[in-house]
């Protein structure tokens, strides 16, 4: 594991670190050719600099959350109204994870992405890449 995210899961609550270790141990195995670092205080998994998958804590859990989750069509990931392609789940245990699930998801972060990499450049202006 990067030790950058290894510091970040250390500094969560016990339950909270519980959870990100897992999260990063199943995102790790399922995407083993994504760099992965801190990213905007996170951690966050890249595919050829584009975004796909990352977590943080926040107030209501531990949030899982996919760039280009919105198109992946699964009624658990929750999605925020607004122009981007992202889609999240919280978790509060590690018990609730269920790693069928986050591996399906893996598999479409892998081939459906939209282009976070290049919306700067874009001036806002988001495009599907696959």
């Amino acid at each position: 594991m990067n030790p950058e995210i290894q510091k970040y899961n250390l500094e969560l609550s016990e339950e909270d670190a519980k959870i990100a270790n897992e999260l990063s141990k199943i995102i790790n195995e399922n995407l083993p050719e994504a760099e992965n670092k801190i990213w905007h205080a996170h951690p966050v998994w890249f595919l050829e600099g584009n975004p796909i998958v990352g977590y943080s804590k926040q107030k209501a859990g531990v949030r899982l959350m996919f760039w280009s989750g919105k198109t992946f069509e699964e009624e658990k990931l929750n999605i925020l109204r607004g122009k981007f392609q992202d889609a999240s789940i919280f978790y509060n245990s590690v018990e609730e994870i269920n790693e069928n699930d986050l591996k399906i998801w893996l598999q479409k972060s892998r081939e459906i992405q939209w282009d976070y990499k290049n919306i700067v450049k874009r001036k806002g202006e988001l495009l599907r890449l696959k």
